[in-house]
């Protein structure tokens, strides 16, 4: 690691139990960001700040001004450009020492698949739940960690799923889903919200990657920024789910 580097990374160095080797497996490291609006921003941009190695950017739209509410990583000159390239050219401004894959479009489950199983971590920062439960479904078929999170109005969570424990997959919480649940484009969202969640997800990224911590494997993190108050709920692996359970393909 170069003077530059362990200067720009001195106060994750700091840390106790964080240390070089911590700092180099995140350089190390590749993640899958999957959704590049306002859960996206967040996560991109502190995963970019923090020095994982390789970000692999996928979302098919193109920034609306109504994204600059609460998508940070965009900016009002970037309106109409696909988001994965604004998102790739603010994280290059912001950490030029990283590499950052842009792929402006909608993956089908092969291509899915294929870019899930290049990388250590998959975050799912989507507003479709469809989507979601794809995304999901290739992680657990690749045993690839899933970090994912959902925001709307005023709430918001986050789940971990690492292969090989007892906790719940996203599908294991929506078993029955088969539609899609609304989005803030129907209800709305507070822009703050969608920050904290994102750099939840991204929090829980890092400590997936580095080995450090508790990360939320078997427990759904739940926010409620109008009350403010935080609850965790303990999720267990359905035997019965599509996906991880029992007789899951």
């Amino acid at each position: 690691m170069t003077d530059n580097e362990l200067l720009r990374y001195s106060r994750h160095i700091l840390l106790p139990g964080f240390d070089i080797d911590s700092q180099e497996r995140l350089r190390q490291s590749r993640v899958l960001i999957i959704g590049l609006g306002g859960l996206g921003s967040a996560v991109a941009m502190y995963l970019a700040a923090a020095g994982v190695g390789r970000l692999t950017l996928v979302d098919f739209d193109r920034v609306d001004l109504s994204n600059l509410q609460r998508q940070i990583v965009h900016r009002t000159i970037d309106i109409g450009r696909p988001k994965v390239e604004s998102a790739r050219d603010t994280l290059l401004a912001l950490n030029p020492l990283i590499e950052v894959v842009a792929v402006p479009k909608m993956l089908d489950d092969a291509k899915l698949r294929e870019q899930v199983q290049q990388a250590d971590v998959v975050v799912d920062a989507c507003d479709n739940l469809l989507t979601r439960l794809a995304i999901n479904a290739a992680c657990v078929g690749a045993g690839v960690a899933l970090v994912t999170g959902a925001a709307i109005r005023w709430e918001g969570q986050v789940l971990v799923w690492r292969p090989g424990g007892e906790g719940a997959c996203y599908r294991c919480l929506y078993h029955d889903a088969e539609g899609n649940a609304e989005t803030c484009t129907q209800t709305g969202v507070l822009a703050p919200v969608v920050g904290v969640i994102g750099s939840i997800q991204a929090v829980e990224a890092i400590k997936v990657l580095t080995g450090i911590g508790e990360p939320l494997d078997g427990r759904l993190l739940l926010l409620d920024a109008l009350r403010m108050e935080w609850r965790t709920m303990k999720v267990r692996r359905n035997p019965a789910c599509p996906a991880c359970g029992e007789h899951a393909p």
